[in-house]
């Protein structure tokens, strides 16, 4: 009985990391890409000027 104990404890934790694991990759609100690439522009263009 101890040894079905044992085994009970990796199996639980292989659930539990499932779930967590399909929680933590579920979808969520798209969001564009706009305020990175403004940064980006940003930088890109305090590079390019002369000093």
């Amino acid at each position: 009985m101890a040894a079905l104990a044992w085994l009970l404890i990796p199996f639980l934790a292989a659930i539990g990391a499932g779930l967590w694991g399909s929680w933590a990759n579920r979808t969520r609100k798209v969001r564009s890409d706009g305020p990175e690439l403004d940064g980006y522009a940003r930088f890109r263009a305090a590079m390019e000027k002369q000093p």
